[in-house]
């Protein structure tokens, strides 16, 4: 996660976006809600933020722009089915679920913020992957860690 992370984070340097690494809480409720109202927190392993009025010292309310999850075998089920559903009600514009073991990489994201996420794309984690993101980022697959 650590190269994920790295690529990213030097891809949006002088850039108005941030990208935070888990455990980062990540608020899901309604618009506007107190910290202590809101019931449903997740901890993205990636969280690419474009919009920083969401940002606050509890973390951030509403959902990411892009939320990378690197699978494992005790978090799979939720990352997979429960935050899927959270993130694509939330707004998400693109969730990545990075699967180290199978080296794959299912990718969701919507063709605008009222769609809802499109057919996954799955592909191997090898070569580059635009991220969908932003023009020119590109993950390197090759870099990270085997």
């Amino acid at each position: 996660m650590g190269e994920l992370y790295r690529q990213i984070a030097n891809f949006l340097i002088d850039r108005p976006f941030k990208v935070f690494v888990g455990p980062f809480d990540v608020r899901l409720g309604p618009s506007g809600a107190a910290p202590d109202q809101v019931d449903t927190v997740v901890q993205p392993d990636l969280a690419v933020i474009c919009d920083r009025a969401g940002l606050d010292e509890h973390g951030f309310q509403g959902g990411p722009d892009w939320v990378i999850e690197v699978l494992s075998p005790s978090t799979a089920a939720r990352d997979q089915v429960t935050k899927l559903r959270y993130y694509e009600t939330h707004g998400v514009k693109h969730y990545w679920l990075v699967h180290p073991i199978e080296h794959v990489v299912t990718v969701y994201s919507r063709p605008d913020s009222t769609a809802r996420f499109g057919r996954p794309q799955v592909s191997e984690t090898k070569g580059q992957l635009a991220s969908g993101m932003f023009d020119g980022l590109s993950i390197d697959w090759e870099l990270l860690p085997a």
